[in-house]
């Protein structure tokens, strides 16, 4: 058995849920993946040309053996009715490569993000099993017209492949409303980085409040900032990309530290006293399954977040701490640095939720 991917994210980019699937398929199949590269699904904006600068923090991604990666080409105009028309003339070459890869053996097809090519895939190719895995709300990243044909992308998707997976449970619920069938499989855990997953700090001082990941127009900076006030003894410590700064001075206790690579980042997630997850309340992280929460988790870390998208059903779980206002941030924040794990409950944690046992639980294969 084989399979393609039309992936959500670039082959070289930082590991995440695509790339788990792709080696979990490979793990369990033994076949070969085709891995096909994202192509942009709507109108360029400014603000995309100052991310098109390669960042030296970008891994060195070797390729295994059991994969190739195709990089399709296409005109950013896909939320116009005729883009699949004019696409079609560029997509001849790809579409030649995946129907000869499928052609002698059961394939299946993953798409990681709705687009014309994708449909178009399921309808010239003889699949074996077509799946959607959504993991985003794709929509609520876009706007006006492009936001419009992604809505209607995605719908069309969701009614024509064979299985759909979502990675939260508001978008099991939103599409439960088209097909029954939807099942609900959450991000997960990378357990080849288990020597990183041990017990936490004990009795250092300052304490560390931690965040590591992409500071964006979802990070929250008025939560942020009233931690920092309430313990200004404290380290907040924010490591990653900064692509929308904060709108305001921020104390002097909140320092920033350069994007670096994932094993970097769990060794300086391994000094915090309490992982951080800033985010907004909006539609943009409503439908979010934050892979931090897990890692936070599994190096014995208390969680602080604020109440968005999946984290608002872990209140009451082990080691979360959920913020619903400032108000009550302080006795929040003093809660979570009393909070201690043993290792066996940390070692539980990191097992039952890796990416292989959610994988498996899907029973795709």
């Amino acid at each position: 058995m084989r399979l393609i991917y039309l992936a959500p994210v670039p082959w070289t980019s930082f590991a995440q849920r695509p790339h788990k699937f792709v080696d979990w398929f490979h793990k369990r199949m033994g076949g070969e993946v085709l891995w096909v590269d994202p192509y942009p699904t709507r109108f360029p904006l400014l603000s995309d040309f100052s991310r098109l600068k390669p960042s030296k923090f970008e891994p060195l991604v070797s390729n295994p053996s059991w994969i190739k990666i195709l990089k399709p080409r296409a005109l950013p105009i896909e939320p116009l009715p005729a883009s699949g028309w004019l696409n079609h003339f560029v997509w001849k070459k790809t579409l030649r490569e995946l129907m000869e890869f499928s052609k002698e053996n059961k394939t299946i097809l993953v798409v990681g993000k709705p687009s014309v090519f994708s449909l178009r895939v399921i309808n010239s190719l003889s699949l074996h099993q077509t799946v959607y895995d959504a993991m985003d709300d794709f929509p609520a990243f876009y706007r006006g017209v492009s936001r419009i044909a992604m809505t209607c992308r995605e719908k069309a998707l969701v009614k024509r492949v064979s299985s759909v997976l979502t990675s939260s449970s508001l978008l099991k619920s939103r599409w439960s409303g088209l097909r029954p069938d939807v099942k609900l499989v959450h991000n997960g855990l990378d357990l080849s980085l288990a020597p990183f997953f041990r017990g936490r700090r004990q009795d250092v001082h300052p304490k560390v409040f931690g965040y590591v990941g992409t500071i964006a127009s979802w990070f929250d900076w008025d939560w942020l900032v009233a931690l920092a006030r309430a313990f200004p003894e404290s380290s907040i410590r924010l490591i990653g990309p900064v692509f929308q700064p904060a709108p305001m001075a921020l104390p002097g206790n909140i320092e920033f530290r350069p994007p670096c690579d994932h094993v970097s980042a769990l060794r300086e997630m391994a000094d915090f006293d309490v992982g951080l997850i800033p985010f907004k309340v909006n539609k943009l992280t409503d439908s979010v399954d934050p892979i931090k929460y897990y890692e936070y988790r599994a190096l014995g870390l208390p969680v602080l977040s604020t109440n968005f998208g999946e984290m608002s059903f872990r209140a009451g779980d082990e080691g979360v701490f959920l913020s619903k206002n400032p108000e009550g941030l302080s006795l929040l924040a003093s809660q979570a640095l009393q909070f201690k794990q043993d290792s066996v409950s940390t070692e539980s944690f990191a097992l039952n939720n890796s990416w292989d046992s959610r994988f498996d639980e899907a029973s795709l294969v």
